[in-house]
C-alpha cells in the first residue's frame, strides 16, 4: 500500500470538486462529527457503568473525545516520522493528527444502547429470541448473518455513509481517509475463521470502492489489509477504556484506592522509570485527594503508552504497508507495559465487568431491546394493523422505508431506529409499549 494513494480528500457520495475552505478536509471532518445528532445522543449511551450517577463516568461521548485527544497525539506522532520519510512528496501526512482524531470520535457511533450488551441483546433476538421464525422471511443468508451477529463497527460505517431517507447521498460525506480508519475488520459477516466483522452486506459496494479508491490490499478472497491509521485509532481506544475504566472502577468504589495505585504503577519500571515514580511520589505528598493522585498517574501512563504505541508503529510500518502486521499495537507492548496491561484487563474482566451494577445493565438491555425489536419489526412488516399505525409514528422519517420494501430493508429501518437510541430513551419507549410507568396518568 502508498500513502500517496491511502491519504484522500475525496468524499463518501460526493463527485470530486476543487474546495477552497479555511480548514483543511480532515479537520472539516472532525467538525462534522462533532456537531452532529448520532454523535451528541453518545452522552446517553452507557460505555461500562450504568448512567446517570452521583458519580460521573465515563459515557460513550466522554470515551469518545478522549479516544480522540490520544488519536491525535499518535496521529500526529506518526505524521511527523511521515515527513521525515517523505519530506514534501506526502503533503497531506501533516494532517494525520486530523485525521486520527476525527476517525476516533466516530469509532464508537454505530454502539447501540446500553453499551455491548446492546450488541448482543441485538443478536440474540434473532439468533435465540422471537426473531428466529424471520429467517425464512429475509431469505438472503448473507443479510441474515448481518442480523444473527450485530456488530457496532459495521453499524458505525453505516451510520456514517448510508443515504437514510431525506439525507443527503453519502451520508456524512466524510473522506474515504476517515472512513477507512474506522474500519477494524476489513471483511464482511459470516467468516468463521473471522471474529466481528466490518460492514454489512448494505455497505459492502461503498467499502469496495474505498478499497478500489486507496488501494487496500486484497489478502485473500473478500478480505482486505487494514488501512494504516486503523492501527492508531485502535490504539487509542485500548489505552482509554483499560486504563479509564480502571479510575472509574476507583470512584465507584468497586477498587480501592490501594488496588487501584498497584495497578497504574505497575506500567513503571522500577529501574528504567526511576525518575518517574519520584516525580509521582513528590505529587502525591503534595496534593492529598486520592482522586487527583490516580488522575496525575493515569495522564503519565497515557503519555508513556502514546510513546511506546508510536515506536511499535514505527518500527512495523513497513509491514503494516504490506498488510503482514498481526494484532493490535498494544499486543506488542513489552516489559512493565506489557505486564500491566494484561494485568488490567484481568482484573477489568474479573472485577469490573462482572460487578453486579454492569450485569444489571446487560439484562436490562437485553429485555429492553428484545422487546422493542420485537414489536417495531411486527409493526413494519404488518403496517395495516390497528396497533401498528400506533407504533409506527414513533420510527423517525430517516428510517422509513416504503410499505412494499423486501422484509430485509424493513428490519434495517428498525434495527437502524433501535440501534441509534440513547438509554434513556429506549427505557422510556420500552415502559409506554409494555403499559408500564402508566402512573398519574389515570390508570
Amino acid at each position: 500500500m502508498d500513502w500517496k494513494n491511502l491519504l484522500s480528500t475525496k468524499r463518501t457520495g460526493q463527485s470530486v470538486r476543487p474546495e477552497h475552505h479555511d480548514r483543511t478536509q480532515f479537520q472539516r471532518d472532525y467538525d462534522r462529527l462533532i456537531f452532529s445528532s448520532p454523535f451528541r445522543r453518545m452522552q446517553d449511551k452507557t460505555q461500562v457503568f450504568p448512567l446517570p450517577g452521583s458519580v460521573f463516568v465515563h459515557n460513550r461521548l466522554t470515551h469518545s473525545l478522549e479516544v480522540a485527544s490520544v488519536g491525535r497525539s499518535l496521529g500526529s506522532n506518526v505524521a511527523r516520522f511521515l515527513h521525515d520519510l517523505y519530506g514534501g512528496d506526502l503533503p497531506l501526512s501533516q494532517e494525520l493528527g486530523s485525521v486520527v482524531a476525527a476517525a476516533c470520535l466516530a469509532h464508537d457511533m454505530g454502539n447501540p444502547p446500553f453499551g455491548h450488551s446492546g450488541e448482543k441483546g441485538i443478536s440474540d433476538f434473532f439468533k435465540h429470541g422471537k426473531g428466529q421464525y424471520l429467517e425464512k422471511e429475509v431469505n438472503n443468508s448473507e443479510v441474515w448473518d448481518d442480523f444473527l451477529d450485530f456488530e457496532g463497527n459495521a453499524n458505525a460505517l453505516r451510520v456514517l455513509t448510508h443515504k437514510f431517507s431525506g439525507r443527503r447521498n453519502g451520508g456524512f460525506a466524510l473522506t474515504y481517509t476517515t472512513v477507512a480508519s474506522i474500519v477494524k475488520y476489513p471483511y464482511s459477516s459470516g467468516n468463521e475463521n473471522l471474529k466481528k466483522y466490518g460492514f454489512f452486506q448494505s455497505e459492502k459496494e461503498m467499502y469496495l470502492d474505498i478499497v478500489r479508491e486507496l488501494g487496500l490490499k486484497e489478502l485473500s478472497p473478500g478480505v482486505f489489509a487494514r488501512h494504516p491509521l486503523v492501527y492508531l485509532v485502535e490504539a487509542a481506544d485500548d489505552i482509554c477504556y483499560q486504563i479509564m475504566d480502571i479510575e472509574d472502577a476507583h470512584k465507584l468504589g468497586i477498587l480501592s484506592t490501594e488496588e487501584t495505585k498497584d495497578l497504574l504503577l505497575s506500567f513503571y519500571d522500577s529501574s528504567d522509570d526511576r525518575d518517574a515514580l519520584s516525580k509521582i511520589e513528590g505529587v502525591s505528598r503534595e496534593v492529598t485527594d486520592t482522586n487527583e493522585q490516580i488522575a496525575y498517574i493515569r495522564a503519565g501512563i497515557i503519555g508513556k503508552l502514546v510513546g511506546a504505541c508510536t515506536d511499535i508503529f514505527i518500527k512495523n510500518h513497513d509491514d503494516i504497508l504490506a498488510g503482514k502486521f498481526h494484532g493490535a499495537l498494544t499486543d506488542k507492548l513489552d516489559g512493565a507495559m506489557n505486564v500491566a496491561m494484561k494485568k488490567c484487563a484481568r482484573v477489568g474482566f474479573k472485577r469490573i465487568y462482572r460487578d453486579p451494577s454492569v450485569v444489571e445493565i446487560e439484562i436490562a438491555g437485553f429485555k429492553i431491546l428484545g422487546t422493542l425489536l420485537d414489536e417495531f419489526i411486527k409493526a413494519v412488516l404488518e403496517p395495516k394493523h390497528y396497533y401498528s399505525g400506533l407504533l409506527l409514528p414513533f420510527i423517525p422519517d430517516q428510517y422509513r422505508v416504503s410499505d412494499d420494501a423486501p422484509v430485509h430493508l424493513r428490519i434495517q429501518t428498525v434495527i437502524d431506529f433501535i440501534s441509534g437510541m440513547t438509554d434513556v430513551y429506549a427505557l422510556d419507549l420500552f415502559r409506554k409499549i409494555s403499559g408500564t410507568g402508566l402512573e398519574g396518568k389515570g390508570f
